[in-house]
């Protein structure tokens, strides 16, 4: 069976979302943050090297990295189920968006959180920080009509992936201006398999 472990307030949640909306069964093993450091503890490291969480074993398979566990475990268990066919436009766009998460639009809100903690020094920094969050959102906000997602009419796994960029944006203040993407959130958190995944994986909370 498939083993999600999972961090409490982490990407991994999103794992657990993916799942439930393809079906799957699997079995949850938690990892609570140090109270004081809120790093990962270190029994994660002997589940991979890197220590962190989400981690995926599916039988002798270990899978780390959000976005090459969302796109091997659609294209393995999936069924056609939130991803286009391969070999489409639409399939392109999909890998785009599913790497665009962290490989573009998670920098600069990680960058914020940490030099938020550094008070004045970090102002030569905050101009630059706040314009590229700015493009980024703006990107996704533009790319998304009303009522629709990054794909346009259909929910797929993409949405899944750039659902905590979304919600680290939001719980900060930055959606304000993107009425696309504040609606957007609302309507992936009413999904019965979000809430689901929410009510198994514990609370998630990103102050």
């Amino acid at each position: 069976m498939i083993k999600v472990h999972h961090l409490n307030n982490s990407r991994s949640q999103r794992i657990l979302w993916l799942l439930e909306e393809l079906g799957v069964p699997y079995e949850i093993v938690k990892y609570q943050r140090d109270a004081v450091t809120n790093l990962a503890p270190p029994e994660l490291k002997k589940i991979h090297p890197l220590g962190k969480s989400p981690v995926v074993t599916d039988g002798d398979q270990v899978m780390a990295e959000s976005g090459a566990i969302i796109e091997l475990l659609t294209k393995k268990y999936g069924k056609g189920k939130l991803s286009p066919a391969e070999g489409t436009p639409a399939y392109d766009k999909y890998i785009e968006w599913l790497h665009f998460a962290e490989g573009s639009a998670m920098l600069p809100l990680m960058l914020a959180l940490y030099t938020s903690r550094l008070g004045d020094a970090a102002a030569p920094l905050a101009p630059r920080i706040t314009s590229e969050i700015a493009n980024h959102l703006s990107y996704m906000n533009n790319s998304i009509e009303k009522g629709g997602y990054l794909l346009g009419k259909e929910f797929s796994a993409a949405d899944i992936q750039n659902s905590f960029t979304l919600e680290a944006a939001k719980v900060r203040g930055f959606l304000a201006d993107y009425p696309n993407l504040l609606d957007l959130v609302d309507r992936l958190h009413a999904r019965p398999a979000y809430k689901k995944a929410l009510e198994k994986g514990g609370a998630y909370a990103f102050a």
